[in-house]
């Protein structure tokens, strides 16, 4: 099949290469603009560029696609399909109309649920115990056209974030290559009402722990904010990023935030929680046990301190 493919991030490299093996003709590849990064702000191409060059395939950046000339571009690629995966913009009508067999889109939930950006995250950080992917035709509005194909998989109890995109991305190729040879029988389903909020982007805000909160919703808080943006205390006035952590029984359960030798920390409800993974200010990620060789935990010490 002939297709225009449009993605940008990590998450939608396998879908890529899953179209390539699989012998369809990826006339053109979509992708967000470069983007500065790291401490020099050098310019860095998206990762769905980066293959789309190795396999010579010709990549459009427009900064947007709501032109008569971004249309027009766009429909002389003669695709038979479009296959969107985490693209980071919404097709217009004049885009979506272009197709004959429609623009298709892989999202990392089970539909209707968790539409918008963040997904993956916020599955975890509510602590569900199952996702998934779904392909879809879109439409105009977001992440709310038909269904087409759906394929369920159990969240890990300790499974962050990053270890499930990397599931459902795999998870998502390979629903994404029957999905495009089914195309013809498959029957659309309407999604219908979602069952979740929203999944909207993460910021920094969502970092700080409460402890107060159960062990496992602080828990469920570190493993959907693996790898970004990262949960955090303050550990002797400066800013401790944690990134693993277990739910525990303890016997010495105290008041929420208080400390135990071994990084154990009191939370809400009677509840406690092991911190196994952080990353000091200025410093690399490190386990908990090498983080306390250095900073010994006078029992019963108060985070955020």
């Amino acid at each position: 099949m002939r297709i225009v493919f449009m993605g940008t991030p990590d998450f939608a490299v396998p879908c890529l290469q899953a179209l390539l093996d699989a012998g369809h003709e990826v006339c053109g590849v979509y992708t967000q603009p470069d983007k500065p990064k790291g401490r020099g702000y050098t310019l860095t191409p998206p990762p769905v560029k980066v293959l789309a060059q190795s396999a010579r395939i010709p990549v459009f950046q427009p900064k947007t696609l709501r032109t008569p000339e971004a249309a027009q571009a766009f429909s002389e690629l003669k695709p038979e399909a479009a296959v969107v995966v985490a693209y980071g913009k919404l097709l217009p009508k004049a885009i979506l109309e272009v197709p004959d067999k429609g623009c298709i889109n892989v999202h990392a939930s089970l539909l209707p649920a968790y539409r918008g950006a963040a997904p993956i995250q916020w599955s975890v950080l509510n602590g569900d115990a199952q996702t998934g992917v779904t392909t879809m035709y879109m439409a105009e509005g977001l992440d709310t056209g038909d269904m087409l194909l759906q394929e369920a998989t159990p969240i890990g109890a300790d499974e962050t974030a990053d270890e499930l995109h990397d599931r459902l991305a795999v998870m998502g190729a390979s629903l994404l290559v029957q999905t495009l040879a089914q195309l013809d029988t498959i029957k659309p389903r309407p999604q219908g009402e979602t069952t979740t909020p929203y999944a909207a982007m993460l910021d920094k805000s969502f970092s700080p722990i409460d402890w107060n909160r159960t062990a496992q919703e602080i828990h469920n808080q570190i493993r959907g904010l693996n790898s970004w943006p990262v949960a955090s205390t303050m550990f002797g006035g400066k800013l401790l990023k944690i990134y693993n952590s277990k739910v525990v029984s303890s016997d010495a359960v105290g008041t929420p935030g208080s400390v135990s030798a071994d990084f154990t920390v009191s939370c809400g409800g009677g509840t406690a929680l092991q911190i196994t993974q952080v990353q000091p200010a200025g410093k690399k990620m490190m386990t908990a046990a090498d983080f306390l060789c250095g900073h010994p935990m006078p029992e019963g010490k108060m985070l955020p301190f």
